[in-house]
């Protein structure tokens, strides 16, 4: 099961190396007390800023602190929560250590890169780093190898130690705890995307679109005709609904690690632009860019791997998320009888506290008559809906 967004914006580390290093007292808060086990001559000084939060987010609103000064820090703690106009992001650590000054306060507004407090690292590797980090939060497990009592050569063999980062960041598993998920899947034949892509192919070699691109366009449609899947779901449970809206692209990282790319306004976006934001999004997605995650809907596959099927996870303040199993053959109705046809299985999981069943089963049906009936776009500006 490929689920969603390892990296969403949630979990977005707002911190740069600035690299300072410091031989003044670790603390500039009286009273605070300096972390035994950190070198005076190797502390470095982090930069915690604030991160890029999506096209046209200029500023945002400090709405908490969630650090002290001297406070210990794991990896992925939340270090602040900053609310933007669309919702609130959490800002988390990239780096194992101790909290420093912070140089903002609540109700503040900041810019976008606008250092907001300093963190206090040490200068081990990044290995080193996820061991600590993983030693001081709850939420990292640390897996043991098993030693042997009879030989010694065997417990010298095993007796490493490795510190295993959770699949999911603690971000996500906290906002997964309120959701309530439910699953609904639909099969879509898939010669009209065959046929498309075999054209576009003749047109334009090299440069067709793929048909995961084909795919994300029939669900913008769908969205557009599905106002519940036009929503989020923020922090607060408050539920917003908007007629422009973002779409969000799975992406496989380097040491299965996942981030989401993100579309903006997919919407308005004629034919060759949304070709090539789609394609621009993901590269950017996995060379490293994070982005707001705004997304009403999320898709993801791992037709790659010859997934038909699977039971996708949803993350707020999304409200559901699709997947696209590989493309295969099933015996389908047809008038009285069963044929055989290539089909591709949806498999939608929406959060019900947001959507009901019916309007979940009205979306997944109109994505895949989207599918059924795709034809590559002409080339005039697709207009949103009133």
């Amino acid at each position: 099961m490929l689920c969603t967004c390892r990296l969403l914006m949630s979990s977005v580390a707002g911190i740069v190396d600035s690299g300072r290093l410091e031989a003044e007292s670790v603390f500039a808060q009286p009273g605070s007390t300096p972390p035994a086990a950190m070198d005076d001559n190797k502390r470095r000084v982090q930069s915690i800023t604030v991160p890029v939060m999506g096209e046209g987010i200029r500023n945002a609103k400090i709405v908490s602190l969630l650090k002290r000064p001297g406070d210990p820090v794991a990896l992925d703690d939340e270090l602040c929560e900053v609310e933007t106009d669309k919702a609130v992001y959490p800002i988390q650590s990239s780096f194992a250590g101790v909290m420093g000054e912070w140089k903002t306060k609540v109700g503040d507004t900041v810019e976008i890169g606008q250092e907001l407090g300093t963190l206090f690292t040490d200068e081990t590797s990044p290995a080193d780093q996820l061991q600590a980090g993983a030693a001081a939060s709850p939420d990292r497990t640390t897996v043991e190898a098993a030693v042997s009592a009879a030989e010694p050569s065997d417990r010298r063999r095993h007796a490493r130690h490795y510190s295993i980062e959770p699949a999911l960041s603690p971000t996500i598993t906290r906002k997964l705890s309120h959701v309530i998920p439910a699953n609904l899947q639909i099969d879509a034949r898939w010669e009209a995307i065959q046929e498309a892509r075999e054209a576009a192919k003749k047109k334009e070699s090299k440069h067709a679109p793929s048909p995961s691109v084909m795919i994300a366009w029939c669900v913008v449609r769908a969205m557009e005709k599905n106002a519940p899947f036009r929503r989020l779901i923020l922090e607060d449970e408050q539920i917003v609904q908007n007629d422009d809206f973002d779409l969000g692209i799975a992406v496989t990282l380097e040491g299965d690690r996942l981030a989401t790319a993100i579309i903006t306004n997919a919407n308005r976006k004629s034919w060759p632009e949304f070709v090539k934001s789609y394609d621009e999004a993901v590269a950017a997605t996995r060379a490293g860019r994070l982005d707001a995650m705004n997304a009403p809907v999320v898709i993801t596959s791992l037709g790659a791997f010859g997934v038909k099927a699977g039971a996708p996870i949803v993350v707020p303040p999304s409200v559901g998320t699709l997947f696209v199993g590989t493309a295969h053959r099933e015996l389908i109705p047809n008038q009285n009888k069963n044929e055989s046809a290539e089909v591709v299985t949806l498999s939608l999981t929406f959060d019900h506290r947001v959507v009901n069943g019916a309007g979940a089963a009205a979306f997944a049906n109109e994505v895949k008559g989207q599918i059924e009936g795709f034809k590559i776009p002409k080339r005039e500006k697709h207009a949103a809906p009133v």
